[in-house]
């Protein structure tokens, strides 16, 4: 167990997807949380069956924050009947059997008329099970900025902008984003070390959407990292189905019950160490691994029997209490609702 554990657990702290049998584990499919609302006399209203498919069950979105040299952010401008003449990131909903970067560059070629090479994942946003929308950048390679004359039904225009604010933006949710980005670039150029490293969607076909977790705690008298692991056919990193009813704070909520009970105390996410997604084999699930640390040491928080707390190597455990020092280590998830 020891060394497939650390094996899986570096793979995690790069970035990179997890393999074998592990991979397709699922502890709290939305069949068992129905059953455990059912046993709570609640009577559960999500579909054990639901299977996420790009434009019919799920909305996944893109969103480019490029800037050029003098720190200016490409925009476009909406062509679309409802939002005609605002200002906007480019972005857009993903077709089926397109990855996520591929997205991004379609997106920003159509919009903008630029080719666009994406270095990193930003963030990544949802609201309710259904609705994603990742958030990349890059830079530049190629192409004509779109100039009025090319105006198309996907956008009238694109230009560099200095101050958004000078705009008339169809939404402002795109603010906090390109701020992300433009502090995200200043780190770059400092090579500040508490951001996290380049890091693009993982290639991982899933066929659900899969909320994967590294809890971790400190054990009070060795002062040793410990991570949970959970067993059904082997010991693994325990892994749930989001529900697509609900928050994503809802479904971790859900999850450390189960692996916890009730009383489970306080407890925090941190942010993602990857998206995992790969459409290509006609699945078009996605598996986000997020980081969760309990304040309470090792001893103070009670598991249900079908876990354990498996310490790590003090390299191991100095990376992930590194990840959980900076805000910006890992990848921001936000949740909108």
């Amino acid at each position: 167990m020891p060394d497939a554990v650390e094996e899986n657990l570096s793979r995690v702290l790069k970035g990179l997807p997890l393999e074998g049998e592990e991979a397709e584990i699922c502890d709290f499919s939305l069949a068992e949380q129905n059953e455990a609302l059912e046993s709570q006399g609640i009577q559960p209203s999500v579909d054990p069956n639901f299977k996420p498919v790009v434009g019919e069950t799920v909305v996944y979105i893109v969103a480019c924050v490029i800037f050029n040299e003098a720190g200016e952010v490409l925009m476009m401008q909406e062509a679309k009947q409802t939002c005609a003449g605002k200002w906007y990131l480019p972005a857009g909903r993903m077709k089926k059997s397109e990855t996520i970067e591929e997205a991004g560059k379609r997106e920003v070629k159509e919009e903008t008329g630029l080719e666009m090479e994406c270095t990193t994942l930003l963030m990544v946003e949802s609201a309710s099970g259904v609705w994603t929308r990742f958030v990349m950048t890059g830079k530049i390679v190629g192409g004509i900025l779109k100039t009025p004359a090319q105006a198309n039904k996907e956008s009238l225009q694109a230009k560099w902008v200095a101050d958004i604010s000078e705009l008339s933006l169809r939404a402002t949710d795109i603010t906090h984003l390109i701020e992300t980005g433009r502090v995200y670039l200043e780190a770059k150029k400092k090579s500040d070390p508490a951001w996290h490293r380049d890091q693009l969607p993982a290639l991982r076909p899933h066929s659900r959407l899969l909320l994967r977790l590294v809890v971790l705690v400190k054990k009070k008298s060795t002062n040793r990292v410990h991570i949970l692991l959970s067993e059904r056919t082997s010991w693994h990193l325990p892994v749930c189905e989001i529900n697509p009813q609900k928050s994503f704070h809802s479904t971790l909520r859900r999850f450390m019950v189960d692996l916890f009970g009730a009383e489970v105390p306080p407890h925090r996410p941190y942010g993602l160490f990857s998206v995992e997604h790969d459409p290509r084999s006609g699945r078009d699930g996605v598996c986000l691994t997020l980081l969760v640390a309990f304040r309470a040491p090792l001893e103070e928080v009670p598991i249900i029997g079908k876990c354990v707390w498996h310490e790590i190597s003090r390299d191991l455990g100095d990376g992930l209490l590194q990840k959980m020092a900076s805000k910006r280590s890992l990848v921001e998830l936000h949740v909108i609702r």
